[in-house]
């Protein structure tokens, strides 16, 4: 088992670790219900150095990112971000993953945690472009800093205006005092916020003088159990659930990330499936009975055929009743369609519906 550069600090400050992607990470510090709400209303940390990062460089850094990823990258200028997908040979999803253009021949790929090894595989399989790559995951830290209140509670350590940050975009800069931290407009939870990343060296610095100035806005460390029920409000993917090696970016809803002005790994077939229509479809869930909709829970029509599966689901702490998402029959798709889902062998009555579910 991996531990992040905090591990010692989380451990300290009570949270309940478990296992996660290889890593000893903290799922909640206080309780799930608790820490979802501070993020929605004020500000909280997540530390997610468990994430992996990549670092291509070279003339050709460009086009093998265009070789391997979905999305066109050749739309990303310096200090801009990018979500993308790296579909695999056979129509599925290899991960989904962020591209961060930090000049014209050198990009920084963030990866799933569960996946580094198996992305930098695949990525390496297609780099006969002499594009050099580096694998920085071991050391590098990355705290995710997430809530309305997040650009206030971190402006006293950086003279980056962090509130004019656009959306998915990044600057490097001073951050708590120390040089060259890349700090990210970006996030998994919907609430706003930045993704900081830096050398693990500075992780507990960092880390203490974020609780410091944030300390006036109520900030709070919050664990990965909230960071799923926060994400799955917005309807975000989760690797492994939502998207995995079988499940193809068009039917998960990510044609918005498939762009076929360009190749890329499997775009004909791709283009082929998107000309033919999809069989089935990633929609949202909203429970109508009482029930919650779990991972790989049967979705049934009303006479009781399999229609479909569950790929996440939980009881939504900010809309207080139970949602999910899942693969249906293109049939069954269309938003308020009506459903249900196998919970011990009951029928519980469910409706399809159109993420985000938190508006």
């Amino acid at each position: 088992m991996k531990n992040t550069a905090l591990t010692d600090v989380h451990i300290k400050l009570g949270a309940k670790m478990v296992p996660f992607a290889g890593y000893n990470m903290p799922v909640q510090y206080t309780g799930i219900n608790a820490e979802h709400d501070t993020v929605r209303k004020a500000v909280g940390v997540f530390d997610v150095s468990h994430m992996g990062e990549f670092i291509l460089k070279g003339d050709n850094a460009l086009a093998l990112i265009q070789k391997v990823t979905s999305n066109d990258a050749s739309k990303l200028y310096d200090g801009k971000v990018q979500y993308s997908c790296l579909p695999n040979e056979d129509g599925g999803i290899v991960d989904d993953l962020l591209v961060y253009r930090i000049d014209e021949k050198t990009y920084m790929l963030v990866v799933n945690a569960s996946n580094i090894d198996k992305d930098w595989n695949w990525i390496s399989k297609y780099n006969n472009m002499g594009v050099t790559m580096k694998n920085i995951s071991d050391r590098t830290s990355l705290l995710a800093i997430q809530g309305p209140k997040a650009a206030e509670a971190l402006q006293s350590l950086t003279d980056i205006d962090l509130a004019s940050m656009e959306y998915y975009t990044f600057q490097k800069g001073t951050f708590a005092g120390i040089d060259n931290v890349l700090i990210s407009a970006t996030g998994y939870t919907g609430a706003g916020g930045f993704e900081v990343y830096f050398d693990n060296e500075h992780a507990e610095e960092i880390w203490n003088a974020i609780f410091k100035a944030g300390e006036p806005f109520g900030i709070k460390p919050i664990g990965l159990g909230a960071r799923d029920t926060l994400r799955l409000e917005m309807g975000f993917c989760l690797y492994g659930n939502d998207i995995d090696d079988t499940t193809s970016p068009l039917e998960a809803g990510l044609g918005w990330v498939t762009k076929f002005n360009k190749e890329f790994t499997n775009s004909a077939a791709l283009a082929d499936q998107k000309a033919a229509g999809v069989t089935r479809k990633l929609v949202g869930i909203e429970m109508i009975d009482r029930g919650i909709p779990r991972h790989d829970y049967e979705i049934v029509d009303a006479e009781g055929n399999v229609i479909g599966k569950v790929t996440s689901g939980t009881q939504s702490p900010s809309l207080q009743k139970p949602i999910g998402m899942g693969y249906v029959n293109t049939a069954f798709a269309k938003e308020g369609t009506e459903i249900y889902i196998k919970i011990r062998d009951n029928k519980v009555k469910a409706q399809v519906a159109k993420p985000p579910f938190y508006k």
